[in-house]
Formats: C-alpha cells, sequence, structure tokens
C-alpha cells in the first residue's frame, strides 16, 4: 500500500468526456491509512446540466448557486485550475491517484476540459497528466478476481456492497473517499488481512508540506485558486 494516497472524484453535466464539465470535484489524502486532508468544491459549467446527469447527482444550477453560503463555488477555469494545482502538488509528494473509473472518465474530462477551456494539454513542464501513478479500484479488483462469473458487477457501489465500504452516495467527496476505502480493503484481503506500506516520501519533508489551520490539515498549494 502506497504511503500517500489521494482520492479523485467528480460529478459532471453529462457523461461525454469530450463535452460535458464537471461541476464538483472532490480530493482526499490518506497518509498511512490514514484522513489527513479532504477538500470539495462546485463548479458554475458554462453548459446545461442533463436530465440523466441531474437524476443521478442531484444538483441543478440553482443548486450550485445555493452552495456559495458553505462552500467554494467557482468559475469553470478556476474549477480546473485549482484540480489541476491539487493534482500536481499531491503527485510532486509522491502520492498514487485513487478513483473509479479514473483514467478513461474523470481524468480524461479534465485533460480534455483544461485544453478547451485553458489552452493547456497538461503535458508541459507545470504538469504532466501521464506521468500520474494511478490506481483505478475497478482495475484493480479485475487483478484480484478475473473471473466475471465469481464478480459480474464492478461498478463502485458494486464494490462498495462487496468490500463493506459506505458508499459516496454520488457526491464527489464521499465517492473520492469510498474508493480509497474500497481500495484499501482490496491490499488488506488480498494480502490475507496484512497490509504493507510503501514508503515514498520522508516523514519530515511530508510534514514540511503541511499546514494546520485549526483543525484542518491542508497542502500548500503554491498554484492554488484564491477565494
Amino acid at each position: 500500500m502506497p504511503e500517500l494516497i489521494l482520492g479523485f472524484d467528480t460529478e459532471t453535466t453529462g457523461l461525454s468526456v469530450s463535452s460535458e464539465r464537471a461541476i464538483s470535484y472532490g480530493f482526499c489524502a490518506y497518509r498511512f491509512g490514514h484522513l489527513v486532508w479532504s477538500e470539495q468544491f462546485f463548479v458554475i459549467p458554462d453548459r446545461p446540466i442533463s436530465y440523466g446527469a441531474k437524476r443521478v447527482h442531484g444538483l441543478s444550477l440553482e443548486d450550485l448557486e445555493a452552495k456559495r453560503e458553505h462552500w467554494a463555488v467557482l468559475s469553470v477555469e478556476e474549477g480546473l485550475t485549482r484540480a489541476v494545482g491539487i493534482l500536481r502538488d499531491y503527485h510532486e509528494l509522491g502520492a498514487h491517484i485513487i478513483g473509479s473509473n479514473v483514467v478513461h472518465f474523470d481524468l480524461e474530462m479534465l485533460r480534455r476540459s483544461s485544453m478547451s477551456v485553458l489552452g493547456k494539454e497538461l503535458n508541459d513542464d507545470y504538469f504532466d497528466i501521464s506521468l500520474l501513478r494511478i490506481i483505478d479500484v475497478i482495475d484493480h479488483d479485475l487483478v484480484i478476481e478475473p473471473s466475471r462469473a465469481m464478480r459480474p458487477k464492478r461498478g463502485q457501489a458494486s464494490l462498495c456492497r462487496h468490500y463493506g465500504v459506505k458508499q459516496g452516495g454520488h457526491d464527489a467527496l464521499g465517492d473520492a473517499r469510498a474508493a480509497v476505502e474500497i481500495f484499501m480493503e482490496q491490499v488488506v484481503r488480498n494480502n490475507a488481512g496484512q497490509a504493507s506500506l510503501d514508503l515514498w516520501t520522508e516523514p519530515e519533508s511530508f510534514a514540511d508540506s503541511v499546514r494546520v489551520e485549526g483543525n484542518r490539515r491542508s497542502p500548500r498549494f503554491s498554484n492554488a485558486v484564491k477565494w
């Protein structure tokens, strides 16, 4: 098990990675299997939220606007910039990115949206998305149990039920946490109950990258959006 893990999930306006947008981003960092930081922020999209997507996550444009009282609600450009900054900073700390269908959906939508909105292909010296250390819990489960007959359904909801993990409820942060907890259960069960930790960062260097704000721990994002 990697020492540092970053769970990542999005809720979106629809299912097309080439034309839809993320309307919420969820991130949660675990170190040595313990939650050390999390963040969720919302985005006002530049296109409508499809009926099918709203049925899944329950968010309308009015719902997003109403969240301003308690949450960060950003523009599409600000949301993309912040999400890329978080992924970049945690990648530099040695983190593995964990999610469900995260390569083909969440990260691919992020990449395509960045190209169309920010004019950045995410393959430069600042951030190269192809270099991320990624663990998809669905692919990981296929390695653990390749038989489709033994486990015909591999979606996150099915994996939550199989591994006894509380479902995220189509909430970006909740789903990000559920994906990490599925992965940890996969590791423990596959190692007959023994979880081993692969150290990627020195404790001192990680401590230097984190600051304490009251009871909240958060990484120093040199390129994070300010609001």
